[in-house]
């Protein structure tokens, strides 16, 4: 299982990044995927999550109605339209699947929105 974040950056407040997650290894269809992430000294978090089939969405009250997650099964890879960034979500961001209860992540991208 294979998983590469990419799309990150530096951004002002207000604007918008797309980051991309690359998956290979494993049934891409069938997995549900999560991006999550991680600011120096806090946990990390769930922010949005993508169900396989029926590609139902789920988002973090924090993020919600400015992200966007999507999946293109052609090409195995999950997105994350970020839009109206705060520096609040400076942070690593990674992508995560759960296969037979072993959770595998990408290596992250850092994302970082100036004010």
């Amino acid at each position: 299982v294979q998983l590469v974040e990419s799309g990150g950056g530096l951004v002002q407040t207000g604007g918008s990044l797309r980051l991309s997650c690359a998956a290979s290894g494993f049934t891409f269809d069938d997995v549900a995927i999560g991006w999550y992430r991680q600011a120096p000294g806090k946990q990390r978090e769930l922010i949005a999550t993508i169900r396989s089939m029926s590609a139902t969405t789920n988002y973090a009250d924090s993020v919600k109605g400015r992200f966007t997650i999507s999946r293109d099964n052609a090409k195995h890879t999950v997105y994350l339209q970020m839009n109206s960034l705060k520096p609040e979500d400076t942070a690593n961001y990674y992508c995560k699947i759960n296969q037979w209860g072993v959770n595998y992540w990408g290596q992250g991208t850092q994302v970082t929105v100036s004010s």
